[in-house]
């Protein structure tokens, strides 16, 4: 029988059903893990088995501030709670007076009017990509991205039936996409993924990089998705040549392509990953398609984060500390690795990443990561989660714990060395 559009297909009879010896699996379960998550377990686990006199482990594996929230959201979100006016749906896109902030925040950092209707709040920038992907592309696509990459990118393309297009970056482009690599692409592939400042290399689109390659996606009819939930955190070079609140210039991939999605995020700059609220800035012809999307996939992100995510906007002081600390913590640690033997790490221009080559002590980035929680004490994510072809000769530290582990770190493993 030929299914009919729009009629649900009917069920196999129960007795077919025990015929069958081996059910069908989807697509979706053969997604490989996400390999820090693994690692924050094995650090769970080892922190759990040691006596209380013994050294703390040090958590350089996951890129989740050391702070939390902002105290001014925390407050915000007690308030709402007590109020009982914050346990309910919002629209799909949420609360129009945190995409009215969003708004606002795009004037005071870029410079740019972006409607509000462009604006959709997601359940973090995890929940944007997915939505991203299926209003963008169909199953069969094909969507480059640089190695390294931020795993889930990849793992959501694949699941969804898409196929990553790979390029191999390295130190001569900082990790990053050049229009240069991209016009080898023959054919073009329909999308394109960047990051600046990108998860693991922690390195940064420079202003006329990203606006030749946003002009190379407009020119080849390629989809520009551009990951900017790092934003804020920019340490040396300015992203673009608008003031901005972190003493850099600033600039969003939505001011140099009409048809560019910016995916961005509460969980990094703003300290709430646990909170799980981000946003998209939206194309005019995906602005109705997501909007259907979300509501069938999410229904909306989580009442109360929206609340404490819009409390967020003021409280830049606060976060701007959490950004003097990081850089604190950068500049010792890219004085104090090399001595402790990790000599070749890449430009560590923003996010709180450190990607370390380690060639010339392992070509087994896993079990060197093993054996670094085993006999010191610090977990870091092995590179093979951002770069399956090379990532074995790579690791990543993030930086963004409490200042006082960052400084202990950098002398456990010149002890180790």
């Amino acid at each position: 029988m030929v299914p009919v559009p729009g009629q649900p297909i009917r069920a196999k009879p129960a007795s077919r059903l025990a015929e069958v010896d081996v059910l069908k699996v989807g697509r979706g379960a053969s997604a490989p893990p996400f390999i820090v998550m693994d690692v924050i377990a094995a650090a769970n686990a080892r922190q759990a088995a040691l006596p209380p006199e013994a050294p703390h482990v040090i958590r350089m594996e996951v890129g989740q501030p050391g702070t939390g929230a902002p105290a001014g959201a925390i407050a915000a979100a007690a308030a709402a709670l007590r109020s009982g006016d914050a346990l309910g749906y919002t629209e799909a896109f949420g609360r129009r007076s945190l995409r009215e902030r969003i708004v606002a925040h795009y004037r005071d950092w870029y410079g740019l009017d972006v409607p509000m209707e462009r604006v959709a709040v997601t359940v973090g920038a995890s929940g944007g990509f997915p939505l991203a992907f299926l209003a963008a592309f169909d199953a069969g696509d094909r969507v480059a991205l640089t190695s390294p990459f931020y795993p889930p990118y990849v793992n959501i393309l694949t699941a969804l039936g898409m196929q990553p297009v790979i390029l191999e970056a390295g130190p001569e482009t900082r990790f990053q996409p050049s229009v240069a690599m991209l016009e080898r692409l023959d054919p073009p592939p329909d999308g394109l993924i960047v990051a600046s400042p990108c998860n693991p290399a922690g390195t940064m689109l420079h202003p006329d990089e990203l606006a030749g390659v946003a002009a190379w996606c407009d020119g080849a009819g390629v989809r520009l998705i551009s990951d900017e939930i790092y934003h804020g955190l920019n340490y040396d070079s300015a992203i673009a040549t608008v003031g901005s609140v972190s003493g850099s210039a600033l600039a969003t991939a939505a001011a140099l392509s009409p048809s560019a999605i910016v995916v961005n995020s509460f969980s990094k700059y703003f300290a709430m990953t646990g909170w799980r609220v981000g946003w998209l800035v939206l194309p005019e012809d995906l602005i109705r398609p997501v909007e259907r999307l979300a509501q069938n996939l999410f229904i909306s992100a989580p009442h109360v984060s929206q609340i404490v995510a819009e409390a967020a906007f003021d409280c830049h002081d606060e976060l701007q500390a959490n950004v003097a600390r990081y850089r604190r913590s950068r500049d010792h640690l890219l004085r104090a690795l090399p001595e402790a033997g990790f000599a070749r790490l890449a430009p560590a221009e923003g996010a709180f990443y450190l990607f370390a080559d380690i060639t010339d002590r392992s070509n087994d980035s896993a079990a060197f990561c093993t054996r670094m929680l085993a006999e010191v004490g610090i977990a870091a994510t092995p590179g093979i989660d951002f770069d399956h072809a090379r990532g074995n000769r790579f690791l990543r530290f993030s930086y963004c714990g409490p200042e006082a582990d960052m400084r202990e770190a950098a002398a456990r493993l010149k002890a180790w060395r």
